[in-house]
């Protein structure tokens, strides 16, 4: 499998699993909307960068970077690094073990999306 086909797997399941994440979970109706808006945006650039055969991926890697900062910033809500008071909008599930592991996991994803749909020199040996 190619890296930018596993970058484009990664996004997908990324926003496959923030727009349930904020449909199953969200303390906030304002937050919800903000979350799906953002996702259909970055759901339509992903599918324009496939569809353009892999043309302008800095976009997609734009959005995979905005989502690799936020969770980010609730993985250190969450451990108490620092204060922002959006700690509602990173509670998922039920308890706190389980908001920590999604945002570790969501931050690690898309972070390896970053790198994985970012256009690469090519290396030319000098043999």
């Amino acid at each position: 499998m190619d890296k930018t086909r596993l970058g484009i797997g990664l996004v997908v399941g990324v926003l496959v699993m923030q727009t349930v994440a904020s449909l199953v979970w969200s303390a906030d109706a304002t937050l919800t909307g903000i979350a799906l808006a953002f996702n259909a945006v970055a759901a339509v650039s992903t599918v324009l960068f496939v569809r353009r055969g892999g043309q302008a991926a800095w976009v997609v890697a734009g959005w995979c970077a905005g989502f690799f900062g936020w969770h980010v910033l609730g993985l250190g809500e969450l451990a108490g690094w620092w204060t922002t008071g959006l700690d509602a909008a990173f509670l998922v599930g039920a308890g706190y073990q389980v908001s920590v592991v999604y945002q570790a996991v969501m931050a690690t994803a898309a972070g390896f999306a970053v790198h994985l749909l970012l256009p690469r020199q090519r290396q030319v040996s000098e043999t």
